[in-house]
C-alpha cells in the first residue's frame, strides 16, 4: 500500500537529503496527526506540490506538528507529454467533478472556460471565490492521488481568449459528438511525441463544453485557430465525465502509462 500524502509549500523540500528531518505545520500537519492519526513509527510522503517528494518515518507528533526522518528525497519529473484539460463551466458541480476525476487520473493542467452556453457565470468577486475552490478541489485530488505534482488551475478563458490559447497550443482537441475522427486516431496521427524523449516536452489541449454542447460558432472558431475534433466514444457523455474519459485514453496513446 502507497505511503499517505500530505503538502507543503514549494522549495521546502529541495534542500534536504536522506537522514533529514523535516518538520510539516500547519492544516495538512493537523490533519495527519488529529484526522489520519498517524503515530511514531509510520512510513509518510511529504510533497511540495512542484515534483519533490519526501518519503520517510514518522518521528515525533505535536498538537500542531508532524516531524518526518526522511529515508528518500526524490524529484518527479513531469512527462514528456503534457495534457491540459479545457473544461467549460457547468451547473450542479460537474465541472468541479471534471477537474477532481481528471486530476486523479493524472491531468497536468485545467483552464476553466467560460463557453457561450454555460448556464454558470463567474463574475466579479465570485470569479476569485469560484478560482480558488477549483484549485482547492485539485489540490484534495492530487492529494488523494498521491501524486507530488499539483495541477494548475489557469485562469478563466472565454472563447475569444481560448482561440489565441489554442493558436499557441502544441495540438488542440474538441472534444465533439459530430466529428469523424476518433480521438485515438486524432492522437495518433498528430506527430505529437509519445513521451519517450523528456527532452520535447508537449502540451495538448483537451477540449470539453457545457451541458449544452459547444456551439457551432464556436466550434468554427477555435477550428480556425487550430483545434481539431475528436469523437471520445459512440454515446454522448456528461460534461463531467468526457474530460476524464479522454485524459485516460489520451495517457495510454501517449505513452504516459
Amino acid at each position: 500500500m502507497s505511503n499517505p500524502v500530505f503538502f507543503t509549500q514549494a522549495g521546502n523540500l529541495s534542500h534536504l537529503g536522506p537522514g533529514s528531518v523535516f518538520v510539516l505545520e500547519g492544516p495538512e500537519a493537523r490533519h495527519a496527526v488529529t484526522v489520519k492519526r498517524l503515530a511514531v513509527g509510520e512510513q509518510v510522503d511529504i510533497a511540495d506540490g512542484a515534483g519533490t517528494r519526501l518519503t520517510g518515518t514518522v518521528s515525533e507528533t505535536g498538537s500542531g506538528t508532524l516531524a518526518v526522518t526522511a529515508s528518500d528525497v526524490v524529484f518527479e519529473e513531469q512527462p514528456a507529454v503534457r495534457l491540459v484539460l479545457v473544461q467549460a463551466l457547468a451547473k450542479g458541480d460537474r465541472d468541479e467533478l471534471a477537474v477532481e476525476t481528471a486530476t486523479e487520473l493524472g491531468i497536468d493542467a485545467v483552464v476553466p472556460w467560460q463557453s457561450e452556453r454555460s448556464i454558470v457565470r463567474w463574475k466579479g468577486d465570485r470569479a476569485a471565490k469560484a478560482h480558488a475552490k477549483w484549485q482547492s478541489v485539485v489540490a484534495a485530488a492530487a492529494k488523494q492521488a498521491r501524486r507530488s505534482h499539483i495541477p494548475q488551475v489557469r485562469p478563466i478563458v472565454d472563447t475569444a481568449a481560448l482561440a489565441k490559447v489554442v493558436a499557441a497550443a502544441d495540438l488542440a482537441i474538441i472534444l465533439h459528438e459530430d466529428a469523424k475522427n476518433p480521438l485515438r486516431t486524432v492522437l495518433e496521427e498528430s506527430g505529437v511525441p509519445d513521451g519517450s524523449d523528456p527532452g520535447s516536452p508537449r502540451e495538448v489541449l483537451l477540449i470539453v463544453g457545457p451541458e449544452g454542447g459547444i456551439s457551432p460558432g464556436e466550434v468554427t472558431r477555435l477550428s480556425d485557430a487550430g483545434a481539431v475534433t475528436a469523437l471520445l466514444g459512440h454515446h454522448v457523455l456528461r460534461s463531467s465525465t468526457a474530460g476524464p474519459a479522454a485524459v485516460v485514453l489520451a495517457s495510454d496513446v501517449l505513452g504516459r502509462w
